[in-house]
C-alpha cells in the first residue's frame, strides 16, 4: 500500500534522490507546491479582476519584511554576526525571517554555515555542482537536516535564538494569519481570502524562490570580482530581488561583512537598513571590509577569511586543510589569468 501511494507521488513531484520518510516528503512537497499552485491560481484570478490595492500592499509589505527577516536577521545578523543588536531588534528580524517559511533560525544558520565550510564540494548542502535543480530546490526535497552542534554550536547558547527557533511554527502561522485578518477587516471573508492568497501563498512563493536562486543562480551565472575557493557569482537581478544577497561572490570572499554590495552601484537594501540602524545608534559593531583588504582578495584567495563565518565556531582541520589546497589552486588560476590579460594587446 505504501508503494502504491509513494510511486505516483514521486512521479508527480519529481522528488528527492535521498531516502526520506513519507511523512517528511508530504510536508516538504506541500511547502513547495502549495505556494506555487496558489501563485498560478492567483494569476488566473487576474482574468477579469485586477489585484486590489489592499492585496498588492499586503503582498509587497509582507515580501519585504520576510525578505529582510532572512537577509538582515537570519543571515547577516545571526549566521555571520555582521553586527550586534539589542534583543528587541534581534527578535523582530528573526520573527520576520520565521514568517518566510524557510525553517527555524538555527536550522537555517547551520545549513548556511555548512555551505560556507564546504562550498561547492560534496559536503555542500546545495551546490549546483550536483545539479542546478539540486541547488535550487532538490536539496530541500531530500529533507536535508544540518548538524546544529557542529555548525551552529555557539548559537545554541543564545536563549532568544533558541526560543524563536523552537516556536518557529507559531511565527510561520502568524505570517499567514496576519494578512488574512487585515483582508478580513477591510473586505470581509472574501477580502481575507484574497489577502491570504496574495500576502500569504504568493508572498511565500516569491520569498522561497528568490532565496533559493541565491544558491542556484549565484553559483552558476554572473561575474566574479574576488578570488574564492568556490564558484560563487555576483548577479545583478538576484541582487535586486534578494535585498542585496545576489552579490554572492562578494559575500563568499568576506562572509562576515554586513555589506554585500562593495560598490555604490551594487544595490544592497539590507546594508542600507543596517547602516540606518547604526546611524540611529540602535545597532553597533557593524563589520565592514577595508579597501586594502578588498584589493588583496581580487588577486588571491584566503581560506581563513572564507571560513571565518561565525565567531566562536571552530571548523575541523580537514575542512581547513581542504580549503587551503583549494585556495592555493584558485590563487594560481587567478595569477595565470591576470598575467595572460596583461600580455593581451589592446583592441
Amino acid at each position: 500500500m505504501k508503494r502504491l501511494i509513494e510511486y505516483p507521488l514521486r512521479l508527480f513531484l519529481f522528488m528527492s534522490t535521498m531516502p526520506v520518510s513519507l511523512k517528511a516528503k508530504i510536508v516538504l512537497q506541500l511547502l513547495v507546491w502549495v505556494p506555487l499552485l496558489s501563485t498560478v491560481y492567483a494569476i488566473f484570478t487576474l482574468w477579469g479582476r485586477f489585484i486590489s490595492l489592499t492585496d498588492l500592499v499586503i503582498l509587497l509589505v509582507g515580501y519585504t519584511l520576510c525578505a529582510l527577516g532572512i537577509t538582515v536577521g537570519y543571515h547577516r545578523m545571526l549566521t555571520h554576526k555582521g553586527f550586534e543588536a539589542p534583543d528587541w531588534i534581534r527578535a523582530f528580524f528573526l520573527i520576520c525571517g520565521s514568517m518566510a517559511f524557510q525553517g527555524p533560525a538555527l536550522n537555517w544558520a547551520a545549513t548556511h554555515i555548512q555551505h560556507h565550510a564546504n562550498s561547492d564540494d560534496d559536503m555542500d548542502p546545495h551546490s549546483p555542482v550536483k545539479s542546478f535543480f539540486h541547488a535550487h530546490i532538490g536539496w530541500i526535497l531530500d529533507d536535508f537536516r544540518p548538524d546544529l552542534q557542529r555548525y551552529a554550536g555557539p548559537l545554541l547558547k543564545d536563549k532568544l535564538v533558541v526560543f524563536i527557533s523552537n516556536t518557529f511554527l507559531l511565527w510561520a502561522f502568524l505570517g499567514l494569519l496576519i494578512p488574512f485578518l487585515i483582508g478580513y477587516a477591510l473586505g470581509g471573508l472574501s477580502g481575507g481570502g484574497y489577502a491570504l492568497l496574495w500576502g500569504g501563498a504568493v508572498r511565500m512563493f516569491l520569498n522561497h524562490h528568490v532565496t533559493w536562486a541565491v544558491n542556484s543562480v549565484c553559483h552558476t551565472y554572473g561575474d566574479r570580482e574576488f578570488v574564492t575557493t568556490d564558484q560563487s557569482r555576483n548577479n545583478l537581478l538576484i541582487g535586486l530581488l534578494a535585498m542585496g544577497e545576489g552579490w554572492h561572490n562578494n559575500h563568499h570572499a568576506f562572509p562576515r561583512s554586513a555589506n554585500h554590495g562593495m560598490h555604490w552601484w551594487q544595490i544592497d537594501p539590507s546594508a542600507y537598513i543596517i547602516g540606518t540602524l547604526e546611524k540611529l545608534g540602535i545597532i553597533h559593531k557593524v563589520v565592514r571590509i577595508a579597501p586594502e583588504r578588498l584589493a588583496i582578495r581580487r588577486i588571491s584567495a584566503d581560506v581563513s577569511e572564507e571560513r571565518d563565518v561565525l565567531p566562536g565556531l571552530h571548523l575541523s582541520g580537514v575542512v581547513m586543510e581542504r580549503g587551503t589546497a583549494m585556495a592555493a589552486a584558485a590563487t594560481t588560476v587567478a595569477e595565470v589569468v591576470s598575467h595572460a590579460a596583461a600580455q593581451q594587446p589592446p583592441l
